[in-house]
């Protein structure tokens, strides 16, 4: 059994290595449209956006409180306005975690 997993570890980081190796490599050899890239740009920004909105859900059949997304929203003004990335995060985490010991969940 370890032996199978040490093995499918390899296979997957070897396989990792060579994708993020292929894009550096191939760069000069393909052309890529400006209308295609900016549509990518879009796609990457929606993907991410599409993330933060599923993590906001509740799941297990919890109920839905108001500390979470307050801390999402508290984030994403500070992104915005590119405040640096530790800021966010702990800024949203006190967010949340000061309503929730104030008894909003």
């Amino acid at each position: 059994m370890t032996k199978t997993l040490l093995m499918a570890t390899m296979a997957l980081a070897l396989g990792t290595f060579a994708f993020r190796f292929a894009g550096p490599l191939l760069r000069s050899r393909i052309r890529i449209s400006p209308r295609t890239v900016r549509l990518l740009e879009i796609a990457s920004v929606v993907l991410l956006t599409a993330l933060a909105v599923t993590t906001l859900m509740p799941s297990g059949g919890s109920q839905f409180g108001w500390a979470l997304p307050a801390g999402v929203l508290v984030a994403a003004v500070l992104a915005w306005r590119r405040a640096p990335l530790i800021v966010v995060i702990l800024s949203a985490a006190f967010v949340t975690a000061g309503l929730r010991m104030l008894g909003v969940h």
